[in-house]
């Protein structure tokens, strides 16, 4: 098996083009991450190949002439981000390409769900990780108040919103605590059907400016820890934070550690994350063996997909918040909690751990 293993990966031979969205490939964070599995790959399928793009505009429409326009040469294109959901015509148009999708469902241009064979379309239950994140916010805080914030009310945002909310809710239920989430009402999010969703938005991923005027309301409000799920606006919020003093960040999709760094320390607690690249390099594995499946995927803590970092050096956390994430990740595997999703029908009020 080793054998055949070895000769599979010296003759696949695979064109893979990465599109970005628009923070590009070196934002420290979602695309990054993504990329990653796409460099792991090649590094072990030494005769294949990868090309990257950043779709600059970042409306849908443009999104798939854009890949209308420069998907001919490629075997693989993986597409990063919401923007490209809409791409079910464009699958079946060219069948004999392959396509992954990350973070969203594949749908037609009309919104409508779509299904294609040559198309792995994955989403995350954020929502856990997002749990993960306000239980360790909870325990962690001195001032009793705590934040999250975000980029856009995509679905993925909002499971991070409520997962956050809802891990703030376990701590104070199961150890009689009373932390707050602070939400700002002029940063409050509004989804895509104009349903109100809370929370603190800056309404774009590569507006740090504004990350970090919402970040400093925060802190002004008193809040001590937030956690930061907003792309490269999540880069002004870490500059907030690095300018107060007490205050902590907990990094979201990615370990965001070596980004916390100051003169004086680091103010990054933790990181939750979701194995972008483990699942992109499986994917890319399963096309170069010849078992790609499409369909719609959710990836949750069952596969390892969802977590947090705990590994010593990489975050600040205490022993007895790292046991009490131990045991809560746990029961996340074992479907014993269920956080408030965008998708589940339960919200941060009605969430409960009993």
């Amino acid at each position: 098996a080793l054998k055949a293993l070895e000769a599979l990966k010296k003759t696949t031979d695979l064109k893979i083009l990465f599109v970005s969205s628009t923070t590009g490939i070196d934002d420290g964070n979602f695309n990054q991450n993504s990329y990653k599995g796409v460099t792991d790959f090649i590094e072990e399928y030494t005769k294949c190949s990868a090309d990257t793009l950043m779709e600059e505009t970042g409306r849908p429409k443009e999104c798939r002439r854009f890949l209308e326009e420069n998907i001919s040469k490629y075997d693989v294109i993986v597409c990063a981000g919401y923007l490209f959901a809409r791409i079910g015509e464009i699958a079946e148009k060219n069948p004999s390409k392959y396509f992954i999708l990350i973070d969203s469902d594949l749908k037609y241009t009309d919104g409508s769900n779509a299904l294609s064979p040559n198309v792995y379309a994955m989403t995350f239950s954020e929502e856990e990780s997002g749990f993960l994140a306000g239980v360790s916010a909870a325990m962690e805080t001195k001032s009793g108040k705590v934040a999250i914030v975000t980029g856009i009310p995509y679905a993925s945002n909002v499971n991070y919103q409520y997962g956050f909310m809802s891990g703030v809710k376990y701590v104070n239920e199961t150890q009689r605590n009373n932390v707050k989430c602070i939400e700002l009402e002029d940063h409050s999010g509004v989804d895509a059907n104009s349903n109100p969703v809370g929370g603190n938005y800056v309404g774009a991923f590569n507006d740090p400016d504004s990350g970090k005027k919402i970040a400093e309301e925060l802190i002004a409000e008193g809040v001590d820890i937030i956690f930061v799920a907003a792309g490269e606006s999540g880069n002004g919020v870490f500059d907030a934070i690095k300018e107060a003093d007490g205050v902590m960040a907990i990094g979201c999709d990615v370990d965001q550690y070596d980004l916390g760094k100051t003169d004086n320390g680091n103010i990054v607690l933790t990181s939750v994350i979701k194995r972008l690249d483990l699942n992109v390099k499986k994917q890319l594995e399963n096309i170069a063996a010849g078992k790609f499946m499409g369909g719609n995927f959710i990836l949750d803590a069952t596969s390892e997909s969802t977590g947090y970092v705990g590994e010593d050096g990489r975050h600040q956390l205490s022993e007895t918040t790292l046991t009490a994430l131990s045991n809560v990740y746990k029961l996340l595997k074992s479907g014993s909690i269920v956080p408030a999703s965008y998708y589940n029908g339960i919200t941060p009020e009605t969430f409960s751990s009993k």
